[in-house]
């Protein structure tokens, strides 16, 4: 494709975008992409970055926009971004030329408006520090209270794009050899700082085209989530419940955890998750696990109440810590939203905490950075449920490094630790108060 050609192929897919807005990018990226197999792989992937760049900025291109009086489209925030990144207004005006596969040429008003952005750049001192960030209004107070004179460190570590985190399987191949099996294939890793099972990729790598990813040597996984798998201390002896599995990443860490013996449900609500976690299971070669669906009231449940030695709940959340990965994710995010969300964690915690035996333990988690999703939410199922207590995980000695050994919670930012913003919090069932 021609550079203009690749201009008009972001317009068009920044507008797939908008109008799909209940659709995360990535997916509408990705189905976009099959739709037009004539865009080979290196136009795919500068497209994928300008979009991606784009919804990084989004919040601050609009503000650009407004600021000089021009129309808020897709075809007007691709020049704007172009200009704001460095690009003149000629050499705008040749890639919107009008000729075969290039975007119309810039109208006289749309070229005035472009003028004015000569010369700028995205980030402007007079831009509201929501709007910089890239934080909805109404979400940044929050985080200030939060972070206090920290704020400006945390919410730019926020905005930079993520590395790309592997966990190792080490049901088959140690890390120091699937290390060097990954170098082979062309992709170079290092170890992960917290983590004993993982290896950090910089940049995008297609990951899942490596005989590893294929023969379930490797997975991919935030540094932070295999982290609270081994917050749940699981050993091969435990009945254990992943109530919340989703597709089952944490159930994955947890059965090798457990070198495939024990017994692990994993339940979720949604059909399609249980059977995408079923094939991951498969793949990796783990066999101490049984999927169920979720229902309340359903016979598996009732048969066993307070039977499990621990049971996880990875609770479903903003994602707020996961905005490095999903930038579009912070335009939808409605205050409603973040209420809704904080009711159904505490109804999930009520109905896992059934689950938990006396002495067993149950670990809540999330990928937010909401002290309402996190820290008050663990404070207000204390207070319902005095027969649990905070407590430190008892993980196997030289898994976990000593900050997290020794606190029963723990909150990550990308800004301390360069992963995902989780949070997790390891309660134990004590002797049921009478």
């Amino acid at each position: 494709m021609t550079p203009s050609a690749q201009i008009s192929a972001v317009i068009e897919l920044l507008l797939t975008i908008q109008n799909q807005r209940h659709a995360p990018a990535d997916a509408t990226a990705n189905r976009f992409f099959r739709q037009r197999r004539y865009i080979g792989g290196g136009d795919r992937r500068y497209v994928s970055a300008q979009i991606w760049e784009m919804m990084r900025h989004y919040r601050k291109l609009q503000w650009w926009l407004k600021r000089i009086g021009s129309p808020i489209n897709p075809r007007m925030m691709v020049a704007a971004y172009l200009m704001l990144t460095g690009k003149t207004l000629t050499e705008v005006s040749h890639l919107f030329s009008g000729e075969r596969y290039a975007p119309l040429p810039l109208t006289q008003n749309e070229g005035l408006y472009l003028q004015s952005l000569e010369g700028q750049e995205l980030f402007f001192k007079e831009m509201p520090k929501a709007v910089r960030y890239e934080i909805p209004d109404w979400v940044y107070p929050m985080l200030e209270q939060q972070y206090g004179e920290n704020i400006d460190r945390e919410l730019s570590a926020l905005l930079e794009p993520a590395s790309l985190d592997l966990r190792v399987n080490l049901l088959k191949e140690q890390r120091d050899n699937a290390k060097e099996m990954l170098k082979r294939e062309g992709i170079s890793s290092e170890n992960m700082p917290l983590s004993p099972w993982g290896l950090r990729v910089e940049g995008r790598q297609s990951v899942t085209s490596t005989n590893l990813f294929k023969d379930g040597i490797i997975e991919i996984q935030d540094e932070g989530s295999q982290l609270i798998a081994l917050m749940t201390g699981v050993t091969s002896q435990m009945r254990v419940l992943d109530f919340c599995a989703g597709a089952g990443g944490k159930t994955l860490a947890m059965a090798m955890m457990m070198q495939n013996k024990g017994q692990i449900i994993a339940s979720d609500v949604h059909t399609v998750r249980v059977s995408a976690a079923e094939k991951r299971f498969r793949r990796a070669g783990v066999f101490n696990v049984q999927t169920h669906l979720f229902a309340e009231g359903a016979k598996w449940i009732k048969r066993r109440v307070k039977t499990f030695d621990r049971v996880l709940v990875d609770a479903p959340c903003s994602g707020t810590g996961t905005w490095r990965r999903n930038p579009d994710a912070r335009l939808k995010f409605k205050e409603n939203d973040l209420n809704e969300l904080v009711a159904k964690q505490s109804e999930i915690l009520d109905s896992a905490a059934k689950m938990v035996k006396e002495g067993g333990r149950l670990i809540y988690a999330t990928c937010s950075i909401l002290q309402k999703e996190n820290q008050d939410q663990i404070e207000m199922f204390l207070k319902a449920h005095p027969e649990f207590k905070l407590v430190c995980p008892d993980t196997p000695d030289g898994l976990l490094p000593a900050d997290f050994l020794n606190n029963p919670t723990f909150q990550l930012t990308p800004a301390q630790y360069k992963t995902d913003g989780f949070f997790c919090a390891v309660l134990e069932r004590q002797k049921d108060a009478e």
